[in-house]
């Protein structure tokens, strides 16, 4: 199978580009942004090129069965003067790469969406109902849970699932959507297939180093390689499903052999929920650092729980995460993180 996978020098990208079988033919595509890169020329194996560049898609798409879309800004963003590159790579650079797929008669995509598209998790109150709960308005005075805005009472996660509404909260978020709303779009328009992967908090091998743009992980990995205590924000019990990049690698790999029809997302997760707490614990006690430092600092725009059910992926795909968060965190503690450095978000 002749394979374009974009965003190929990435964190992600690369982990793929391993996981895929010799017998596949892989083109790797990157636009190795300083960005996201550090300064750098060329890297061994990669085109250098960028998705909002049409004419070089349709060169690079000519005999391919399948694109691997992992390219993208990634990260909440800092401030609004982000928001124009997460609008110009990823909403249009999909849009790019989409027209140069109808034009060069390539049906396939498996797209890189991200459990942001849910914005808040889901809720339940004492009685099992669902509820949207309100606006968290308690944060200064460390009142960090969600609650039934009609009753005042304190929510209690569960488990989100692929047909849970899409209310994105960020401006990476946004993005994110509108890739899978442009991909809906294509697919029905041309009769192409679309699997829309939506990953939950990925690390790993590899991972980006402390930029305002790294996940929490990799943010406490160097706080403890300086032999400060990681900073854990509101009360640490905040839930998430932390889910390792070889498995994510693995959901890519085997959405790219399954061919499934139409357009289907599906969460990428553990199954194994962890709160940031914990997250923080296990690295801390991995290192022999000093423990994690509990703030109850907050920011505003955060999501308290959302925790995936990871049951639609292994019914249709047969997929199933093979590391836990324990054994997965233990083990990143020391491995090697990215050498070069990003600086953020492009300003174009």
């Amino acid at each position: 199978m002749r394979i374009l996978l974009t965003g190929a020098a990435g964190f992600i990208g690369r982990h793929i580009h391993s996981a895929l079988s010799p017998d596949h033919e892989v083109i790797g595509l990157d636009a190795l942004l300083d960005s996201a890169h550090g300064p750098i020329d060329a890297m061994d194996g990669i085109i250098r090129a960028d998705v909002r560049d049409h004419d070089a898609l349709v060169q690079l798409l000519g005999g391919v069965d399948v694109v691997c879309h992992q390219a993208a800004v990634v990260g909440a963003g800092v401030d609004a003067a982000d928001a124009p590159a997460y609008a110009s790579h990823n909403d249009f650079g999909t849009a790019v790469l989409l027209a140069a797929m109808a034009e060069t008669g390539c049906r396939r995509l498996v797209l890189a969406s991200s459990m942001v598209v849910y914005g808040e998790g889901r809720y339940r109150n004492t009685a099992g109902d669902i509820v949207v709960p309100g606006p968290r308005t308690g944060l200064a005075e460390g009142r960090f849970d969600n609650t039934d805005p009609e009753t005042g009472e304190a929510l209690e996660w569960t488990l989100v699932e692929e047909d849970s509404p899409l209310q994105p909260r960020s401006t990476y978020a946004a993005s994110k959507l509108a890739q899978e709303n442009y991909a809906l779009a294509w697919s029905l328009a041309t009769g192409g297939s679309v699997t829309a992967l939506r990953y939950h908090n990925v690390y790993g091998p590899h991972m980006p180093r402390n930029t305002p743009y790294s996940g929490v992980a990799a943010m406490f990995r160097s706080s403890l390689k300086c032999g400060l205590a990681p900073q854990v924000y509101e009360d640490g019990k905040q839930a998430r499903d932390f889910v390792h990049v070889q498995d994510i690698a693995a959901a890519n790999v085997q959405s790219i052999e399954a061919n499934l029809p139409g357009f289907t997302a599906l969460n990428v997760s553990s199954g194994h929920p962890i709160t940031i707490g914990e997250v923080a614990a296990t690295l801390s006690e991995a290192c022999n650092g000093p423990a994690p430092e509990i703030t109850g600092k907050y920011r505003s725009g955060d999501v308290r729980h959302i925790v995936a059910s990871p049951e639609r992926a292994h019914a249709v795909l047969g997929f199933r995460a093979t590391i836990g968060p324990v054994e997965g965190l233990r083990d990143f503690a020391t491995a090697p993180l990215r050498d070069a450095e990003g600086t953020g978000a492009p300003r174009v």
